[in-house]
């Protein structure tokens, strides 16, 4: 069968000064109990978090908690073999599930004094930084998509998402923003980008 990745069309991405495509990574799902929370941190290169709806990261990597039992890895895409690897080898014999989701899921970045409240636009969670503080992270929808989102700093949020969303989360930011700054009287911005 051909490899049909390097076919794949990256999605349609509506870009602007909040709102930027992040660059591919490879990403894991990881799940299994505490023994191998704790076998995998050696291997992954990161803390893998044991409290819930929060991030760790060391270097170019990190790993979100999304479940009890259950993690999202990131790493920059050169290191995925690698990481992979290393996490097959160190789990054998464990019961876990590792899987590669980095073909599914693209992430952006959302950045800003305005970036908690063009988020509030269609999301359900508090994003006060008193209730959303730096470094939790969660599943949420984001109008209509499933998303994770990460808050990676005080005015910054990673939004991670399946690829058949990418234009769809864009194209609602992007519109929450022309909302924002034409209350304000500063026009509107449109310019369409592409990222995977």
């Amino acid at each position: 069968m051909p490899d049909l990745g390097a076919a794949r069309s990256p999605p349609r991405f509506d870009a602007g000064p909040t709102l930027a495509p992040l660059p591919p990574a490879a990403r894991y799902i990881l799940r299994g109990g505490p023994p191998v929370r704790i076998a995998a941190e050696k291997a992954a290169g990161v803390g893998i978090p044991a409290e819930a709806c929060r991030a760790l990261t060391a270097e170019a990597r990190a790993a979100l908690w999304l479940g009890p039992d259950e993690w999202l890895l990131i790493a920059p895409e050169a290191q995925g073999a690698a990481l992979a690897g290393a996490l097959t080898t160190t789990l054998a014999g464990l019961p876990h599930s590792l899987v590669d989701v980095g073909h599914r899921q693209s992430a952006c970045e959302l950045r800003g004094p305005q970036a908690a409240t063009l988020l509030a636009a269609g999301c359900p969670l508090d994003l006060d930084v008193s209730a959303f503080p730096v470094g939790m992270c969660t599943r949420t929808v984001l109008a209509k998509a499933e998303v994770v989102l990460w808050r990676t700093a005080a005015e910054v949020f990673r939004i991670e998402v399946a690829r058949s969303f990418v234009a769809y989360v864009s194209e609602f930011l992007a519109e929450a923003e022309r909302a924002s700054t034409s209350d304000q009287g500063l026009g509107s911005r449109s310019q369409l980008e592409t990222f995977s």
